[in-house]
């Protein structure tokens, strides 16, 4: 095949009396094959289905085991029996560069059975094939050269580097999306580049503003001491953290401006000096954000995925001018096996043995308080503390017409004495021919509006006396037209706000905020997070404002950048409930740092160049 690409599809139109060519006689074939094949790579992307494992049987030769492999334009390939190969008889041995190969499998077509055409013409051939058999070739490609092509994740995952040197590198691996309120991970990655004898030292803190580390702290410590490993080895690590349910759209991931450092073998290497890795917030499960984004990844996208070989197994190789060995044979454990759905009820049996559901922070045990007794139903919940909530019925009586008044008795709303504010709409049922059932609806407002939606509506003007010093309400309704009912039924709902003297009376006293860092020295254009420590209350919802226009950029969550242009700038920091309960920062700009700034940020917590006492009240 000599595309990719299987689309548009196009079949056969019959009509009496056609003459079938040909021609036409491939092109049903074509359409059939095309249409499984297309459905092939979108429903099961390609892979090794089952099978196919390599075994090394001596120093020359290998066995591919039986198995089935799909490519990326969902051909299926069978290896229909085991085989012995020799490494110098397979495809490609002879072009072969470097000691590190890869063993691939890719589909081949081949005309067999051939047979005498009966009604061949001079020009034509005397013989052709009856028949196409689907088949495969197994082939050796050094590895560099073995494009792996582009990488699906990379649409869901960033990188950032955090140093290379001669012998490792390392990264810092973290979801482009992420879900408020759930846990998620980062993921630490160091690679050995040679088979050098050396060892890593590997300092870094990541500031994690929007989220919180399971030890309730707003950062991580990422460093690794004397890691040693092979060749073309990985090191993983998981940094587990909570993201914090905020209103901001994006988050920031910030490696610690002068707390990265790397060494091999105590030889400083190189190492980034700070980055800031921006993260987008989402309000939906992390399933749904999976489906979700898989699902936007359009034809042409998909297409950049597709293998037309797929890699079986690595190999390595020790070679001299007349001869080679095989050293070891490595399975490729990325992007290998294909997800069946037949195979889903053994595999979530036997994960049951290596998943606990659990949270990756203790939580304590909260005891519900009891509900108290009385009309009202006060809303469960920090937030709804203050709002109550309930059922009320005005009787009308047999003879109501319009322009009767009518009362309801007083209502207690639960919410105690004070500044109350109390909404009330209409409740009635109605046939939902959606669910053919009746329904409940409520309105807010004057129900006039929806009378010619749902005839049953009784249109009556409402008011709500509320009696601010006995802690109840009552509410009167005046009929606009006829009624032939008895009684009318509200939903009320009742909001408590404190009042000015309650305001005033608030108690500030002794309650303060500080920078952790109060002053920074930076580069321009360099990131910093400003944390905040809370003194004698609570961790509460912080803003970050300039002091000055043009002095930088600070996000909501209190990561900074610096200006192109040198100088000090300052940074208020306030509660954003309790504006008068605030603190400074300050950022001391230059373009090369000297050696008196070189200090860690723990020097600079210490002896800070500039400093405002914070504000107490």
């Amino acid at each position: 095949m000599g595309s990719n690409q299987l689309y548009p599809f196009e079949r056969n139109r019959y009509y009496p009396g056609k003459m079938l060519t040909t021609a036409d006689f491939q092109a049903e074939q074509s359409y059939h094959i095309n249409k499984m094949r297309f459905m092939n790579s979108l429903m099961y992307g390609a892979g090794i289905v089952c099978g196919c494992g390599v075994v090394n049987l001596d120093d020359l030769s290998i066995l591919i085991e039986s198995g089935v492999v799909m490519d990326g334009s969902g051909r299926e390939i069978i290896i229909d029996s085991s085989l012995v190969k020799k490494l110098s008889a397979i495809d490609g041995f002879d072009q072969l560069q470097t000691d590190t190969v890869c063993l691939c499998v890719r589909f081949k077509e081949k005309d067999i059975h051939s047979v005498y055409a009966v009604s061949h013409k001079e020009s034509d051939q005397e013989y052709e094939f009856n028949r196409i058999s689907e088949g495969y070739e197994i082939f050796l490609l050094d590895k560099e050269e073995f494009d792996e092509g582009f990488e699906m994740e990379t649409e869901f995952l960033q990188k950032e580097q955090l140093f290379r040197g001669p012998d490792f590198e390392g990264y810092l691996v973290m979801p482009t999306i992420v879900c408020k309120g759930r846990n998620v991970k980062a993921r630490l990655e160091i690679t050995k580049l040679t088979n050098a004898d050396t060892k890593l030292t590997y300092n870094g803190i990541l500031d994690i503003p929007g989220f919180t580390a399971p030890d309730g702290s707003q950062q991580i410590d990422i460093g690794v001491d004397d890691l040693e490993l092979a060749e073309d080895s990985t090191y993983s690590r998981d940094l587990w953290m909570i993201v914090q349910p905020q209103a901001a759209i994006e988050a920031n991931v910030i490696l610690r401006s002068g707390s990265s450092a790397a060494f091999e073998d105590d030889k400083a290497i190189n190492a980034e000096s700070s980055f800031a890795m921006k993260v987008r917030l989402s309000e939906e499960t992390p399933t749904s954000l999976v489906r979700r984004e898989l699902g936007k990844l359009n034809l042409e996208m998909r297409q950049a995925v597709t293998a037309s070989s797929i890699k079986l197994a690595e190999l390595d190789l020790m070679r001299t001018d007349s001869a080679y060995v095989i050293e070891n044979i490595r399975e490729v454990k990325k992007n290998q096996y294909i997800d069946l759905p037949a195979q889903d009820g053994i595999k979530n049996e036997y994960m049951e043995f290596f998943i606990k559901d659990c949270d990756i922070t203790e939580r304590k045990e909260v005891k519900a308080a009891a509900a108290p007794s009385s009309s009202s139903t006060p809303l469960s919940g920090v937030d709804l503390k203050n709002v109550a909530t309930g059922v009320l019925e005005i009787p009308l009586g047999r003879d109501a017409r319009a322009g009767d008044i009518r009362y309801s008795g007083e209502i207690t709303h639960g919410l105690g004495a004070g500044n109350i504010y109390v909404s009330i709409g209409y409740e009635y049922l109605s046939q939902d021919q959606a669910l053919g059932a009746s329904a409940k609806s409520t309105v807010y407002g004057n129900p006039e509006l929806f009378s010619r939606v749902n005839q049953q509506l009784c249109d009556a003007e409402t008011a709500v006396r509320v009696l601010n010093d006995k802690g109840s309400f009552v509410v009167a309704a005046r009929l606009l037209r006829d009624v032939d009912f008895l009684v009318l039924t509200y939903r009320w709902v009742a909001i408590k706000f404190p009042s000015g003297e309650e305001l005033e009376a608030a108690d500030y006293y002794g309650k303060s905020i500080a920078a952790k860092t109060p002053t920074v020295v930076m580069r321009p254009r360099e990131n910093y997070y400003f944390g905040v420590q809370f003194n004698n209350m609570d961790a509460c919802s912080i803003t970050y404002e300039l002091t000055s226009p043009g002095t930088g950029e600070i996000t909501t969550d209190g990561v900074y950048t610096a200006p192109p242009k040198e100088g000090v700038y300052e940074i208020r920091i306030y509660c954003s409930d309790m504006p008068v309960v605030c603190t400074y920062a300050y950022a001391i700009v230059k373009a090369v740092a000297t050696s008196d700034d070189a200090g860690s940020i723990e020097e600079q917590e210490k002896e800070p160049i500039v400093k405002l006492p914070d504000i107490n009240i």
